[in-house]
């Protein structure tokens, strides 16, 4: 608990069993009231593992995709009273240490969402990230922040915090299963008005670490730039299905 905000980190997970303890020893449990895992019909043994540590766990019988494990993830969370939810990957390609510091950046009041950067620093390349992912990251990151208005060093990263109003606000249900439920996500919290901060994240590609291939990269890719370009025509008043994603702010 943090600034008597309770505190739930979530866990997307889809074969996860080889990373998934390692990433769990170290969430700073001084400031972590619960965590959540959603095994999303896992090939390996995510969930039995996920039982033995203790983790409060979710298993979907059916595969649901990205986004769909995290529209329950952060169900589950809110459903359990959380304020502050930080989705974290049990790959271990990101450090849990910087979980407090992440929730204290809304637990305090100076954000409503905060991004682990892969970008800011040199983390990226030196963990190990494939060089076309990084220039397909700073193209997509430019053309956001063009069409969304806003400054991000990076819309990709797979570290996020969110408060509880976020969750509860974002028309979340609307929103793809797929990867690039991430990229409408930001978006929406940037449509509605939501403060989002950044702080400088190491990251780490090895085997183990889940990794989408080049072809999904390009779905995804194209996916991104729709929600961009969407926005953007919301924007200039041009309704359809577009609003949608992008309802009117409450």
């Amino acid at each position: 608990m943090l600034n008597r905000k309770r505190v739930i980190v979530v866990l997307p997970a889809y074969n996860a069993a080889k990373t998934l303890e390692m990433t769990y020893r170290e969430i700073p449990f001084e400031f972590v009231d619960d965590v959540v895992l959603v095994d999303d019909a896992s090939n390996d043994d995510t969930a039995g593992v996920a039982k033995k540590l203790g983790i409060h766990t979710v298993v979907h019988t059916n595969n649901t995709g990205y986004g769909g494990n995290q529209k329950t993830c952060y169900r589950t969370a809110l459903q359990l009273g959380a304020d502050i939810v930080i989705m974290l990957h049990p790959d271990y390609q990101y450090t849990p240490k910087l979980i407090a510091a992440m929730a204290a950046m809304i637990a305090y009041g100076e954000f409503d969402a905060v991004l682990g950067s892969r970008i800011l620093g040199v983390g990226a390349l030196k963990g190990g990230m494939p060089l076309y992912k990084y220039i397909a990251n700073r193209c997509l990151t430019l053309i956001e922040n063009i069409l969304l208005g806003h400054k991000l060093s990076e819309y990709h990263t797979g570290y996020r915090a969110f408060s509880r109003q976020v969750l509860e606000t974002l028309p979340l249900g609307r929103n793809s299963d797929d990867f690039v439920f991430d990229n409408q996500m930001l978006a929406q919290v940037i449509w509605l008005g939501f403060r989002i901060g950044e702080l400088s994240c190491p990251t780490k590609y090895f085997p183990e670490a889940s990794s989408i291939n080049f072809r999904r990269s390009m779905v995804y890719g194209m996916g991104v730039m729709r929600t961009a370009i969407d926005f953007r025509l919301r924007k200039l008043g041009v309704g359809g299905k577009r609003a949608l994603l992008f309802p009117p702010a409450i």
